[in-house]
């Protein structure tokens, strides 16, 4: 019998480079948004912002990179799951660090989830298209 797991996580130096190309695809758009990486656990490991996006915003990208590693998918999913049934909808309001807005999108290597990236501050497409851009720069997937 086994007494242990081992789960693969994403690096810390992997993590501030997914940050880094979300920042770039978002500058090249002139959005002003917030990057947060957490491990599949929820841990946050990496962090970045650009100069001038409103303080709140970085909570918003924590929780969207917690919700998407935690659950192992998108916050667009979970928020469409959540949609579909009033019941789930009010349950979510008791749950701290879930949010069902866009932009939080797991990772995958292999197969296996790897952690969450969370981006805030534009609209939630293009949080999306920021999140997705950096994963698949690295060679990973998005889930």
């Amino acid at each position: 019998m086994t007494l242990s797991h081992t789960r693969p996580q994403i690096t810390p130096k992997a993590a501030q480079t997914l940050v880094e190309k979300a920042l770039t695809h978002a500058g090249s758009e002139g959005w002003e948004v917030a990057v947060a990486v957490c491990d599949p656990f929820g841990y946050l490991v990496a962090f970045g912002r650009t100069d001038s996006v409103a303080p709140p915003i970085g909570e918003f990208a924590l929780d969207k990179a917690y919700t998407a590693a935690t659950l192992r998918r998108s916050t667009r999913a979970f928020g469409e799951r959540m949609a579909s049934s009033q019941t789930l909808s009010l349950g979510l309001s008791t749950r701290q660090r879930f949010i069902a807005w866009g932009g939080g999108v797991a990772i995958f290597e292999g197969g296996a989830c790897i952690g969450g990236i969370g981006v805030s501050g534009a609209q939630d497409h293009e949080d999306i298209a920021c999140a997705e851009a950096a994963i698949r720069a690295l060679g990973l997937a998005p889930g």
